[in-house]
């Protein structure tokens, strides 16, 4: 499977003190992708405003959204999107709606705020409730995710609003304890898809494991079992696409030692049984 990926070292987004740095975590993780199947999105300068709508930096965040719209456009082939904050999603996403995929969203924190509940105003709080169809008219895909294709796993940071909507939607959950590869394929067979949408927020992870984390959250998954989780799914069921966001190192010193992880992360996504385990490596070797 020939994965492409797109790069969109979005920050706006962000609620963090260390959002600029998610700059730096894409263009680290980018450094390590193949450039021939590597596109970057261009993120403006400014910070832009809220025009209104209780969302910080609005207008950058519907920038950046068109442009990506614009890049996907054209890939036929399943890609992943490097963020960036959890926003790149938006037009990752609604991408591959039409597929009808099931979206798992590994992520500390649910991202089901709306403008009104949030307490920060940061997109990011707000991405996968505005792709359910309930966030500003203009970030709301045409046609919305169904709350029975999406399941939260790894989530341990749930505001009280986010958890009314959760029981409100019989929106599915994979606690952290709970959490292995069997329970997650379980979890999507139970949803009837046949293909998978894999968005990964790094803050899934216990900090233990990665410390490049602009919001890290004690008692997340391991690695390892994420790995696990990762090459189950995608030997299973058709991956549409993936995510892999929030990456914010402190130094270049972090970022290399983040590294490995991260691209043991990518090397699964590409997994397939009959892969050796130097041709998945490879994948993601520099050019």
């Amino acid at each position: 499977m020939a994965l492409t990926y797109v790069v969109a070292p979005q920050w706006q987004g962000s609620g963090s003190s260390r959002a600029m740095q998610l700059v730096d975590g894409a263009e680290s993780i980018r450094g390590d992708l193949p450039s021939a199947s590597t596109r970057t999105i261009d993120i403006p300068l400014e910070a832009g405003d809220h025009q209104g709508t209780g969302v910080h930096r609005y207008s950058s965040l519907l920038l950046v959204r068109d442009r990506a719209r614009h890049a996907l456009a054209t890939e036929s082939s399943p890609h992943v999107t490097i963020g960036g904050d959890c926003g790149v999603e938006l037009a990752a996403i609604e991408h591959v709606i039409a597929a009808d995929p099931v979206v798992v969203w590994l992520d500390a924190h649910p991202d089901l705020h709306t403008p009104e509940s949030s307490p920060s105003g940061a997109f990011t709080g707000m991405v996968l409730r505005t792709l359910l169809g309930d966030g500003p008219p203009e970030l709301v895909p045409e046609h919305p995710l169904r709350a029975d294709r999406v399941i939260l796993a790894g989530v341990r940071a749930v505001d009280p609003a986010e958890d009314d909507y959760i029981r409100q939607c019989g929106i599915r959950t994979i606690a952290v304890t709970e959490f292995s590869a069997d329970t997650l394929v379980d979890a999507i067979g139970a949803t009837g898809a046949s293909s998978v949408y894999l968005h990964i927020d790094l803050d899934v992870l216990d900090p233990a494991d990665l410390t490049g984390l602009g919001s890290p959250v004690p008692f997340g998954l391991r690695a390892t079992a994420l790995l696990e989780a990762i090459r189950a799914v995608v030997a299973r069921y058709s991956l549409v696409g993936a995510g892999i966001t929030e990456f914010a190192p402190a130094s270049p010193v972090q970022a290399v030692d983040d590294m490995p992880t991260i691209l043991r992360l990518i090397g699964a996504l590409n997994y397939s049984p009959t892969s050796t385990a130097g041709s998945t490596a490879g994948s993601t070797e520099p050019e």
